[in-house]
């Protein structure tokens, strides 16, 4: 660039930073945008320039064309690059950079419009002669899609035409669910995508889900850089990816390469993009859709291949030629890349919002982190709950593997609840370590979403540490006024909450710096080695605990009543509840039916004095980009509706309230506690 130009990033968190990363390395002077939300986020203060676009969620701020456009006329950008996700694949956005001047970082508006509709897709491709999954894109209504299906056959995938990221999308394994599948693609498509169009395709079981991730500039010149394998998945979206794929060899790589490329030239293709296939066990494979973007997952191209995507796509955008030909791409290793969410994987992956009250990210040879995170910074209920990618690179799969497995124990995050567990255990499975995950791994492997065990010496280690942080740490005995200070012999009764359990444990101090604590009949002798607070103003502690002749080293920290350890990179919760009264069990299934965060309340399926059961769906909601499904609590009739379809919601707002039916109430003893 003979003068310095101006790149504004039309995106948020890590995904912005990524790119500024790489755009200031290159000489650019960015500039970030941001909502009222994203006040103090890491990205706003890392750009050159920040520039204000107001409101909260996406439709208000990140996806309003023209607060982009003015933002980038009050910041005097030249080029805009959209990230992935929000406007990335929104043609209307870049049509409207081009005819303000703006060199759009991407492929034209009109590829953009074509590949973002699945049937357009499809169709185009085909006539290409690139293999397509059978299905059926034409007419609408209900009668003809559901006789489409019948003669397409069970199981089919249901999808939003206009849709990606999974949402807008559904599998029907039986013709009695199909009406309800439709409908929830249907509002869940035109919720994310403004557009209610569906596609039906045949469901092509123990597939893999294989991307090529594909380059093109301006003089002809279009190669591809390999494939990444995206088979692990929730509901449709992206949980861990590898490049390559154990599943492709070098001949079914050069195929799929081909196929890709041949689509990309087809339409003329500029840029960065992703071809993705479903590949079935006898080497068949089937186009998916076009991905006019940069994906989620291109950190593990770029370490297996050693380039810089987004350094690529700023010099196509400049009109410069591609740095390399195909016969120059090669590939080093293996790399695996998992995503961080701030999500409960024990409650159906419910999206999870909150402050983040410590963060550190490991480090290590071969091992990448993409985020946005810093200790005190606020997860939203706004946008996506990805916290960020971790990536770790070796010179084999088994040596990426374990690596990542390192990296997930040494990162430390304290703060909602996140899938880092369910992750390890991800990369533990018998199965994933073989190489053999398809896409029906999670779905046959639901025991990885189960609760994360605590055990008994992890809920001892907090009593202590919680009783100390009380008291002197030099001292035996502790500064609260329910210690018994004149007789060391009595112990001191605490009561900690965690997943809806009460420990009920005691503890004695045997001597200086020993003690035992006891949950019922288990029995731990600890002895404090240190205990360090930080030297900021929150209650963090780095401790070391000896137990049974064992040191463990932990890192502690107490908000108010709420306690967290970490260990192995999983955070464990206790609530201090030793100063409250006991809970009935009364408090257990009250009826009140509660937003489980803010969002959209997209339908009720209830009305007042109608009687329900318990685990009925109630409502249905909209928040962190998918819909969750609001079950009653109990027996009993609706007595109120605090809400109705359509609302924007905040989290804790009563929507249903159902008062219990006189069976029910009969069978609760008057003693009855928790």
């Amino acid at each position: 660039m003979s003068t310095t130009e101006t790149l504004l990033i039309a995106n948020r968190g890590e995904i912005a930073l990524r790119i500024m990363r790489t755009a200031k390395a290159e000489g650019y002077r960015t500039v970030a945008v941001y909502s009222d939300a994203d006040r103090d986020a890491l990205h706003v203060q890392t750009a050159d320039i920040a520039v204000a676009i107001g409101g909260q969620t996406s439709a208000e701020s990140y996806l309003d064309i023209q607060k982009i456009l003015d933002a980038a006329k009050k910041s005097r950008a030249t080029a805009v690059h959209p990230g992935y996700g929000f406007l990335a694949e929104n043609a209307e956005f870049a049509s409207a950079c081009e005819e303000s001047g703006l060199r759009f970082v991407g492929p034209s508006a009109e590829v953009i419009e074509l590949m973002g509709n699945k049937r357009k897709a499809k169709e185009f491709v085909a006539a290409a002669d690139v293999p397509c999954i059978p299905g059926f894109q034409g007419a609408q209504d209900d009668d003809t899609l559901i006789a489409e299906a019948q003669r397409i056959g069970f199981p089919l995938m249901i999808k939003a035409a206009a849709g990606g990221g999974g949402r807008g999308m559904r599998l029907a394994h039986r013709d009695t669910e199909l009406a309800s599948q439709l409908r929830a693609a249907r509002s869940e498509s035109m919720s994310a995508f403004g557009s209610d169009e569906l596609i039906l395709e045949k469901a092509l079981i123990n597939a893999r889900h294989i991307e090529i991730q594909i380059f093109a500039d301006s003089h002809g010149n279009c190669i591809h850089l390999g494939e990444r394998d995206c088979s692990v998945q929730r509901r449709h979206q992206k949980v861990v990816e590898e490049c390559p794929s154990p599943a492709v060899d070098a001949h079914l790589r050069e195929k799929m390469g081909e196929a890709a490329v041949t689509a990309a030239r087809a339409c003329s293709y500029k840029g960065a993009g992703t071809v993705e296939f479903l590949l079935c066990p006898n080497g068949e494979f089937y186009f998916l859709e076009m991905n006019t973007r940069l994906q989620v997952e291109h950190p593990v191209t770029e370490m297996v291949t050693g380039f810089d995507l987004v350094a690529w796509q700023l010099t196509v955008a400049r009109g410069e030629v591609l740095p390399v030909s195909q016969q120059q791409v090669t590939q080093q290793g293996h790399a695996i890349e998992v995503r961080l969410y701030a999500e409960d994987p024990e409650q159906q992956f419910l999206p999870q919002a909150g402050k983040v009250l410590y963060w550190l990210a490991p480090e290590g040879e071969g091992v990448r982190i993409d985020h946005a995170l810093k200790s005190g910074g606020e997860i939203t209920p706004f946008y996506d709950p990805m916290l960020g990618k971790l990536i770790a690179w070796g010179q084999d799969r088994e040596e990426a593997r374990r690596k990542l497995a390192r990296a997930l124990t040494q990162l430390q995050f304290i703060g909602p609840k996140n899938n880092i567990y369910f992750l390890r255990k991800i990369l533990a499975e018998p199965q994933f370590i073989s190489g053999d995950a398809d896409t029906s791994f999670l779905d046959q492997n639901s025991a990885l979403t189960s609760a994360e065990p605590i055990p008994a010496e992890i809920a001892a280690q907090a009593v202590l540490l919680n009783h100390l942080r009380h008291s002197n740490p030099g001292e035996q005995r502790s500064g609260r006024s329910d210690w018994r200070s004149g007789d060391s012999s009595i112990p001191l009764n605490y009561r900690l909450e965690t997943s809806g359990k009460t420990l009920n444990c005691e503890l004695l101090a045997l001597g200086e710096n020993i003690y035992q604590i006891s949950l019922g009949e288990q029995h731990f002798q600890i002895q404090r080695v240190s205990f360090e607070k930080s030297q900021d103003e929150t209650e963090l502690f780095n401790t070391e605990l000896l137990l049974n002749g064992v040191s463990h080293k932990r890192l502690f920290l107490a908000s108010k009543n709420n306690l967290y350890l970490l260990l192995d990179g999983g955070q464990f919760h206790f609530v201090d509840i030793t100063q409250a009264p006991a809970k009935s069990s009364l408090n257990q299934g009250s009826g009140r039916i509660t937003a489980p965060m803010d969002g959209c309340l997209v339908q009720i399926l209830v009305e007042p004095n109608q009687r329900v059961r318990c685990g009925d769906t109630i409502a249905l909601m909209e928040a962190m980009k998918m819909e969750h499904a609001l079950r009653a609590d109990r027996d009993g009739t609706v007595i109120k509706l605090g809400a109705h379809a359509g609302d924007q919601v905040r989290g804790g707002q009563l929507l249903v309230q159902i008062e219990a039916a006189p069976s029910e109430t009969a069978k609760i003893p008057s003693d009855a506690t928790s």
